[in-house]
């Protein structure tokens, strides 16, 4: 870990809160803290809109975007709707599918969206309800004074660094990790260490009936494929292989002949592709899941991918960033306003996300044994689920965990800085 530099100078600037990155994570928790009244500053190292991957959305974070005002825009976009998951897993290899509405929310669907233009009515919105954006900000180190951190240095375009200091540095900078890089230490969960090489195909064919609009998930061999149709006009799909590192150095091919292998061998995503042409170049990641041992600490939290990722099967990676922002901005809030609960909030946040992706990481790991009959991924979804009496089945629990609506009040204890007092004739003092 680098050394953090010390204190600032008397000219430097301040704000309630500084947010390192304005992806998803960082600009719903900066939405959601100035819409509480905070101000709010977003050091953004890119300049929007910019390309990045992560089309397919899930349920769970849409009560966060009604919170922030959003559904009407996301519906006028014309995004394609996502009605749910068909799945080409388990032992029997069969085409399979779960729909969002099934567990009867508020919710029956979400959206497959192009990353540029949602990130960026993200971050207009953050900037509607007052916080302020800073576009080719580069964030260098933590500034801490006492064991606390009260700031961060950055530069912009290359100019001379600033500091700039805050009662609250959250780092939402995604797998770049800004400040947890310094702050906390990563723990790479090596099992899933995994390579992604993803393009664009068009036209591209339909799921069946009754499937329309599903995320397609299909296991190979080797790995497996998602195929997320991201444009109806022409129908497009975005259509990415994952496959762990190992596989890929032991391999006699490329990457690009294990894909071609996969689409082969595959039963449904032949199908969709069949007389499609790629409409774009190739792009690859790798080194998908991991957590940090904290998540918190004093005078910073982290946010989406700073502080964990866990491996796409499920699209949970804007979703889980997303979600998270809403107990961040909670925690958040509570530590601005009572400094005497800020230590119990912010441990709150870091205890419950910890639980949150460690759950979600076992389920996962659980789910890569394709060999199993689906049942079996239905009631370790149960199991997973126990503490929810609403869900009335194994499969309703399973949608739960996919869709990402699992009750968060039941992973964060951050306390309540305005509690309700109620008197003895029921009445609320």
């Amino acid at each position: 870990m680098a050394e953090p530099i010390g204190s600032g100078t008397a000219g430097d600037e301040f704000f309630d809160v500084v947010i390192v990155g304005g992806g998803p994570a960082g600009s719903c928790t900066a939405g959601q803290l100035a819409k509480r009244g905070h101000r709010v500053l977003v050091l953004e190292r890119e300049v929007f809109p910019r390309y990045h991957i992560g089309e397919s959305l899930i349920t769970g974070m849409l009560s966060v975007m009604e919170d922030l005002g959003l559904l009407e825009r996301l519906e006028a976009f014309g995004f394609p709707k996502k009605n749910g998951l068909s799945l080409v897993w388990g032992a029997k290899r069969e085409l399979w599918n779960v729909n969002f509405a099934e567990l009867g929310g508020p919710y029956p669907y979400s959206y497959h969206v192009r990353r540029a233009e949602f990130d960026q009515l993200l971050l207009d919105r953050a900037v509607e309800l007052g916080a302020e954006v800073r576009f080719q900000a580069t964030v260098g180190l933590p500034v801490i004074e006492d064991g606390r951190v009260v700031g961060v240095s950055y530069t912009v375009d290359g100019a001379e660094p600033r500091v700039v200091r805050a009662s609250l540095v959250v780092d939402a900078s995604g797998q770049a990790r800004a400040l947890t890089r310094h702050l906390a230490t990563i723990d790479w969960q090596e099992d899933l260490r995994s390579l992604a090489y993803w393009t664009y195909f068009a036209p591209t064919g339909e799921l069946p009936a009754g499937q329309e609009g599903n995320i397609l998930v299909e296991r190979v061999t080797d790995g497996w494929f998602w195929a997320i149709p991201v444009a109806t006009t022409p129908p497009t799909l975005s259509v990415g292989y994952v496959t762990p590192t190992e596989t890929v150095r032991a391999a006699d091919v490329d990457i690009a002949e294990l894909y071609a292998r996969g689409v082969a061998e595959s039963r449904q995503l032949k199908h969709l592709l069949a007389g499609a042409e790629q409409v774009d170049k190739f792009r690859t990641t790798r080194d998908w899941s991991y957590l940090t041992d904290r998540f918190s600490g004093p005078g910073w939290l982290a946010v989406g991918d700073a502080g964990a990722f866990i491996d796409p099967l499920f699209s949970g990676g804007v979703c889980l960033s997303i979600l998270a922002s809403h107990p961040a901005a909670r925690a958040a809030d509570v530590a601005l306003r009572r400094p005497d609960l800020a230590e119990r909030a912010l441990e709150g946040y870091h205890a419950g996300y910890h639980e949150m992706i460690s759950g979600f990481l076992s389920y996962v790991r659980f789910f890569y044994n394709p060999d199993r009959d689906v049942e079996d991924y239905f009631q370790q979804a149960e199991a997973m689920m126990a503490f929810n009496e609403q869900l009335g089945s194994a499969r309703e629990a399973f949608i739960a965990v996919i869709s990402g609506t699992a009750a968060m009040s039941t992973y964060f204890d951050i306390p309540d800085p305005d509690p309700v007092v109620v008197a003895a004739d029921g009445e609320r003092v």
